[in-house]
């Protein structure tokens, strides 16, 4: 599973970055997560504002810090989609 958070480096993006590392130490998964901070990369992505969410190179959310609940369903319907 490779997991992007983009953004600037904001305190909201390293808010979310925080999160997604709880999560998927919690889950025990097998994970690649990675800040994306160069503007030109993040613009190869459908979002319009910062923190965007990306797993496995599909946007869960942008322009605002998910909740850890929302966080862990974004990776566990991921997990879910990758076994199909």
């Amino acid at each position: 599973m490779n997991i992007k958070v983009l953004g600037p480096g904001c305190a909201n993006c390293h808010n979310l970055k925080k999160t997604v590392d709880e999560v998927v130490a919690e889950l025990g998964i097998n994970a690649s997560v990675e800040a994306v901070t160069d503007m030109v990369k993040i613009l190869d992505y459908p979002i319009i504002s910062t923190p965007g969410l990306v797993i496995n190179e599909e946007v869960q959310c942008f322009g605002r810090v998910p909740s850890k609940a929302e966080v862990t369903r974004f990776i566990t319907a991921a997990m879910t989609r990758e076994k199909i």
